[in-house]
């Protein structure tokens, strides 16, 4: 992804004992249909604009970083919509890894830009 095709970013701290778990649980899921970078710490997943038939400006990037106490997650997207489907992809994916603590808290807040 370029930088000049990101026009807009979120994150959130995700609250669990089992951030490491879930990061490789997510990464690995991914990782059948899409590129995929991770390590036990971290993972990064790039959704390309035209994922599952979309049209967006731009390839999208999520961004994991496991900590004891949560999950911090990063989106960079090219659009707001694309930035809304990417928020929900993730809360349900990392829901359904999590179901014994689901519905888990995402606190999300929007980054500046650049």
């Amino acid at each position: 992804m370029s930088e000049g095709s990101i026009a807009i970013s979120a994150a959130a701290h995700v609250p669990t004992l089992n951030a490491g778990k879930y990061l490789h649980q997510l990464c690995k899921h991914w990782q059948h249909n899409l590129a995929v970078e991770f390590t036990p710490e971290g993972g990064k997943i790039c959704f390309p604009r035209d994922t599952r038939g979309a049209d967006w400006p731009g390839d999208a990037i999520v961004a994991f970083e496991a900590a004891p106490d949560g999950l911090a997650v990063r989106i960079e997207a090219s659009a707001e919509g694309q930035l809304e489907a990417l928020k929900g992809a993730v809360a349900r994916h990392l829901d359904r890894f999590a179901f014994r603590e689901a519905p888990l808290a995402f606190d999300w807040r929007a980054l500046p830009s650049g």
